[in-house]
């Protein structure tokens, strides 16, 4: 039992990672964001690389949003998206697998 306690563990840590790479990801969208209001030179390797991380995400949801001419609502999506997975789904099971596993443990 202690074995399946520290595999369930293991896997809640690999969630919270998960969800913390969605974190960054979240500040590499805003930054994306900064970005197309100030007009930065689209040749800055820091640029690029922002624009290279979000536009393929953005990209896809634009296609599925109707045209709201020059405002560009995708990265509120995003966001919002990125909110939803992180407490319905990620949060759900990191606390269903930490809990489990202390079950496991304790009753050992």
């Amino acid at each position: 039992m202690v074995l399946l306690a520290n595999i369930l563990l293991a896997m809640a840590k690999l969630i919270e990672l998960a969800s913390g790479l969605l974190t960054l990801y979240k500040y590499v969208l805003l930054a994306s964001v900064v970005v197309s209001w100030v007009n930065a030179d689209p040749y800055n390797p820091l640029v690029n690389f922002i624009y290279r991380v979000t536009d393929p995400v953005l990209r896809r949801i634009r296609r599925s949003m109707p045209e709201t001419g020059m405002l560009d609502l995708s990265p509120l999506v995003a966001f919002a998206a990125i909110y939803v997975l992180q407490i319905i789904v990620f949060d759900t099971a990191y606390h269903y697998l930490v809990t489990t596993s202390m079950t496991l443990k304790m009753g050992s």
